[in-house]
């Protein structure tokens, strides 16, 4: 294996180039899918290559139940620095599998504390809350999709306003938004270098949402118009890994998107472009990261499988 088997945990520094560039010069549908499945690989990566330095590193511990010859310096050759790698991994692989557990709980402790709030209310698509002082909406999934704002939110926009906010937020539900948002949520959890990858994908699904919304209202002036409006009363959603209307990403970036024109829906850049040479780039990196993994994985395997006794 040698110094590949560190190269998962380094290399989504590759990433951080098309996360930048990606808001800016790709279609927010492209980018969220681009950003995500980047995160997701990397993620899965490094969590493997710790827990592949945690083998060796558990193998040293006196006591340990492994076979012994797993302790065996042909084994430990394998790994660069096999002493201190292999024990630093063990507490940062319990810590990582903690963090990523503890994303995926309380997402899924939000939605129900969400869910039971309006257990009073019609079951109808859209639920709005009694409350003239906070104002706020957001996509909650579910068995039944729903969109939640309150009466001040409400009582910020105008008509069309609202129609541009209640279309925002189907989009969010029809796209599935949260799946993408919990994936970033987790994989920063597991790899801190993927954090810039969630900031940008919390941005780009507000930006797909908001584009949704302007092709189905019809004037993207005003949707601009409604998130400006909104961000300057709005709380946000209760989660990070839920959609709220005019709460995730730089707002003034997002009104001056869309006071351009829509972008182009390409599928992938050109490679001769500064966004698609950070795309490719990036794309490289996850290809290595993931090729690096699988090799140290097998090479792993066949060393341990050669030194347990039959």
């Amino acid at each position: 294996m040698g110094v590949f088997v560190f190269l998962p945990l380094v290399l989504p520094l590759t990433a951080w180039p098309v996360a930048r560039l990606a808001e800016h010069h790709l279609h927010p549908r492209v980018a969220t899918w681009l950003l995500t499945a980047l995160s997701g690989v990397l993620a899965v990566c490094s969590t493997l290559c710790l827990a592949l330095l945690m083998v060796v590193g558990t193998a040293q511990l006196p006591g340990n139940p492994l076979p012994d010859g797993w302790s065996d310096p042909e084994v430990r050759e394998a790994v660069p620095f096999d002493e201190v790698a292999g024990k630093v991994a063990i507490p940062a692989l319990i810590a990582v599998l903690v963090s990523c557990a503890r994303a995926a709980w309380r997402h899924h402790r939000v939605r129900r504390s969400a869910e039971r709030a309006l257990a009073g209310l019609p079951a109808t698509s859209v639920a709005v809350l009694p409350d003239d002082e906070s104002a706020y909406a957001y996509a909650l999934p579910g068995r039944r999709n729903r969109v939640v704002v309150t009466t001040a939110m409400l009582a910020t926009l105008t008509g069309p306003e609202r129609r541009a906010l209640f279309a925002h937020e189907r989009a969010h539900l029809n796209a599935r938004h949260h799946r993408f948002l919990l994936t970033v949520q987790v994989a920063a959890r597991a790899n801190p270098f993927l954090r810039p990858l969630r900031t940008a994908v919390a941005y780009t699904t507000e930006r797909w949402a908001d584009e949704e919304a302007a092709d189905r209202v019809g004037s993207r002036r005003t949707v601009a118009r409604a998130v400006g409006k909104a961000a300057l009363t709005s709380r946000g959603a209760p989660s990070v890994t839920l959609a709220g209307f005019a709460s995730a990403g730089p707002v003034p970036r997002r009104v001056a998107a869309l006071l351009r024109p829509a972008p182009a829906a390409s599928v992938w850049p050109s490679l001769f472009t500064t966004a698609g040479l950070a795309a490719w780039a990036a794309a490289a990196g996850t290809t290595v990261s993931a090729l690096a993994s699988a090799n140290s994985a097998v090479t792993l395997f066949l060393i341990l499988k050669a030194a347990t006794p039959l």
